[in-house]
């Protein structure tokens, strides 16, 4: 499939040079140029299209000749677009955005045909929302694959605003611009203690009173313990940790035997709590109540299935 692009749309000197009023590239080009973008190589773009390096090297050759200006700056680090590298970046998103709305709308006709959807989202939604959610979203629709991708919010944010990613989870408590929203769930943050902890007889607890305690945590890295971190530097002090695990269910295994406390997702609390020996206490702070949301710059501009995605995956 040929997709002819017109002076008009990349607006560049050596299109008006050449005398070109179009300029012709395949899928092939444009997701080859788009997989050398975000792998900052052309080696790794090449191995995310599985194609051979040579070939890869001599389209981008043949897509810069065609337009008569270069798409790439070549450095010791990688490459990065040329101003008209950046360009032809978003033209080649919205023609594959096109491509795959198309697909999506042929309903019948596009079954078989696989789509991936990168999903960034924080550590609640990816760990005790989404795996349940994604099930039956996925038995209805085998055509689509789901990558999900684990940042802290405001990260996801930036990556959106960037245009680097269409859709992304995050918590509401984070400015996000002039982005749409969509509600996901709502996510409390609780204190998991042993049973007869000392917390246990408060109703609710103030994230200050509980940074005297030993912690059990999640790993380094993860979206919520470096949202805990943060309030703690506020606090001007820092969270122990006795140890640091890969989920909820790991660490309230631990508080369970007393190693220390945690701060989780009440979701997973109450779910542990039916077969573990622990209590949990809501946080009083504003920022431990939080909506998940999904956030996008324009919900009626994104691929077709991203947006059966977040139609199936939205709170009722």
């Amino acid at each position: 499939m040929w997709i002819i692009l017109n002076k008009a749309m990349l607006n560049t000197k050596a299109a008006r040079y050449k005398g070109r009023t179009d300029m012709r590239f395949d899928l092939i080009d444009l997701k080859l140029f788009l997989n050398i973008v975000e792998a900052g190589s052309i080696t790794g773009g090449a191995e995310l299209g599985h194609m051979a390096l040579a070939s890869a090297s001599a389209r981008v050759r043949g897509m810069e000749e065609e337009l008569g200006v270069p798409l790439l700056e070549r450095g010791r680090r990688g490459v990065q677009p040329t101003d008209a590298g950046w360009t032809l970046v978003g033209h080649a998103r919205a023609v594959l955005r096109q491509v795959v709305d198309m697909k999506g709308a042929l309903g019948e006709f596009a079954r078989g045909i696989k789509t991936q959807i990168r999903l960034p989202c924080n550590t609640a939604a990816l760990t005790e929302f989404l795996p349940e959610s994604l099930g039956a979203f996925l038995a209805l629709h085998p055509q689509i694959d789901i990558e999900l991708q684990e940042y802290p919010s405001a990260e996801i944010v930036r990556l959106i605003m960037a245009g680097k990613a269409d859709v992304g989870i995050v918590a509401d408590s984070i400015d996000r611009g002039q982005l749409e929203s969509r509600l996901f769930r709502v996510d409390q943050l609780v204190a998991v203690v042993p049973q007869h902890h000392p917390l246990t007889i408060a109703q609710t607890v103030n994230f200050s009173d509980l940074l005297g305690y030993p912690f059990v945590g999640l790993m380094k890295g993860s979206a919520l313990q470096d949202h805990l971190d943060n309030h703690a530097e506020r606090l001007g002090t820092r969270i122990s940790y006795r140890v640091r695990l890969h989920d909820f269910d790991s660490i309230c295994h631990l508080v369970e035997e007393n190693v220390g406390i945690g701060v989780i997702s009440e979701t997973s609390a109450v779910r542990c709590s039916k077969k573990m020996a622990i209590h949990h206490i809501r946080l009083t702070e504003p920022w431990a109540r939080r909506q998940l949301v999904f956030c996008m710059k324009d919900f009626d501009a994104l691929p077709y299935h991203t947006q059966e995605l977040i139609k199936g995956l939205s709170a009722p």
